[in-house]
């Protein structure tokens, strides 16, 4: 995750970094869910069953905790769909972990709303855009008003840390202003803008992805608008995620409006260090199968045949620590880019859907050579 806004306070005001001291762990502890989105990385439905038992998410728990994880996020699938998901998160909180929920909001009512604020640290809540594009997008009439009805009951009660999810595609490349219009309407605190991965209905919907001067333009519009809420002392914050080249972008335009600054963002974006699948960043799926990322092609392992332990730490899969190298050694033209230690590459898994390559370039990096060796 790139946090546009964290990292221009923190600069500008002089600030101490924001620095991830361990990893996120993002679980998908169901294949279950009531929504049939287009662009789902787990192709989920309603009549998954799910393989995950208490028993077994509960002994590996303190095994994440033993080997550095400490944020985990709540996925699926729909995680509400779990009955025993507040269980989960209350020993997740006894051992010290801080919780994410990642849900649609669709189970989210005022029975349950105030658990959730006091179970979950944050809670992000999908929108795909307008009524009528998010409905179409989330394949169910109706959702949108749904959702949103979540997104002002949880934001409502003082206090509390609820944001909204916004996947950009072609379908919903027009909708991107209406976000954040939504969320300045709404008062509500965080925007996650997340980029399309190509892996499961997103592999099947590889057409859906945006042209590289649609993503510019996308991309641009995000980090003006994040520039635009810092000065404006606007409290909403904007975060980007699966496209970690928006860096490089940040960079050059932060550059322009604080020059003087420059040379200690550089240094915070080499800290962040760019995509950290398999560094700082892990999954486990609704079978028990261990991934750098959610999107991630292969697997290095399977905690009901493995000990979390060992694969994540004691004995790594040689790709694991390829993964790690930093920056990486990737191919076309990151093999010479000055600044992939800012954005280590990008995507692998998108690298491997479009070139069969793990180590090629992101095929949806937007920037050109002569840019890149202008950014310092």
């Amino acid at each position: 995750m790139f946090r546009l806004s964290n990292l221009i306070s923190s600069v500008v005001e002089g600030k101490k970094s924001r620095v991830l001291d361990g990893s996120i762990a993002i679980w998908n502890f169901t294949n279950r869910c009531n929504l049939s989105c287009l662009h789902c990385y787990s192709k989920a439905d309603l009549d998954a069953v799910d393989t995950l038992t208490t028993d077994k998410i509960m002994q590996t728990l303190p095994k994440l905790k033993q080997n550095g994880v400490k944020f985990l996020i709540f996925s699926g699938g729909e995680p509400l769909t779990r009955k025993d998901l507040f269980d989960i998160a209350d020993k997740c909180k006894e051992l010290g972990i801080i919780t994410y929920l990642s849900t649609n909001g669709l189970y989210v009512g005022y029975k349950n709303a105030k658990k959730i604020l006091d179970t979950f640290n944050y809670v992000g809540i999908s929108i795909d855009g307008s009524e009528k594009t998010h409905d179409h997008f989330r394949g169910l009439d109706g959702s949108f008003k749904m959702s949103m009805e979540a997104v002002r009951l949880l934001n409502s009660y003082h206090d509390t840390k609820v944001g909204i999810r916004f996947t950009i595609t072609k379908d919903t490349y027009d909708d991107l202003r209406f976000i954040f219009e939504l969320a300045e309407k709404e008062n509500i605190p965080k925007i996650y803008i997340s980029h399309l991965v190509y892996s499961g209905r997103g592999l099947d919907n590889l057409e859906m992805d945006l042209t590289k001067e649609q993503r510019r333009k996308a991309v641009n519009y995000v980090v003006d608008k994040a520039f635009e809420y810092y000065e404006k002392g606007r409290d909403i914050e904007i975060v980007t995620g699966n496209m970690e080249q928006d860096a490089i972008l940040f960079l050059q335009k932060f550059t322009e409006k604080y020059p003087e600054h420059k040379e200690e963002m550089h240094k915070r974006l080499v800290q962040w260090g760019g995509n950290s699948a398999g560094r700082k960043l892990l999954n486990i799926d609704s079978e028990g199968n261990v991934k750098p990322d959610p999107f991630f092609p292969q697997y290095i392992g399977n905690i009901f045949n493995q000990d979390f332990s060992d694969i994540w730490t004691d004995e790594p899969s040689e790709l694991l620590q390829k993964l790690r190298e930093h920056p990486r050694k990737i191919s076309g033209k990151c093999s010479g880019c000055e600044v992939i230690d800012i954005c280590n590459g990008g995507s692998r898994s998108r690298a491997y859907a479009i070139y069969g390559d793990m180590w090629a370039e992101d095929p949806s990096c937007y920037l050109s050579e002569e840019e890149i060796k202008g950014v310092l």
